[in-house]
């Protein structure tokens, strides 16, 4: 049996330590739409934001949990990053960078006609940035 889909992308959950500075590079650098800040509850805030299709819900607790992100590809288990497919790459890198976020894998082709970068959110998560030459606008 295959999932029958209802939307044509995925949301994704983060769970931030700081709504000010993820606002900040998610919403202001990266330009994803705020949609809404809704209570969870308990003092916990979701703060809903579309990349494309895709929705981001940064999750602020009251309290902050214990672990944190790190340690790259191969530090732990489950999900390591998140990739967003532009034609912008280095524009994307360059703001980031501008804005204090940290450049883990600078620009460069990976294979012939592939434009990678990987850069850290205020609270070490990675986000890829890739382009495609065939997908360029």
């Amino acid at each position: 049996m295959n999932i029958k889909l209802t939307k044509q992308a995925i949301d994704l959950g983060i769970v931030i330590s700081d709504s000010e500075l993820s606002l900040a590079f998610y919403r202001d650098v990266l330009g994803f739409d705020h949609v809404a800040d809704t209570p969870m509850g308990n003092g916990s805030t979701m703060h809903r934001l579309m990349c494309g299709d895709s929705m981001i819900k940064l999750v602020k607790h009251a309290t902050n949990p214990q672990s944190s992100p790190g340690g790259g590809l191969a530090g732990a288990l489950g999900i390591r990053y998140f990739t967003i497919n532009c034609s912008n790459v280095e524009e994307m890198v360059a703001a980031c960078e501008a804005a204090g976020a940290k450049v883990t894998v600078p620009p460069n082709e990976i294979r012939p006609g592939v434009t990678m970068s990987i850069v850290e959110d205020p609270d070490g998560n990675w986000v890829e940035f890739v382009r495609y030459l065939d997908q360029q606008n």
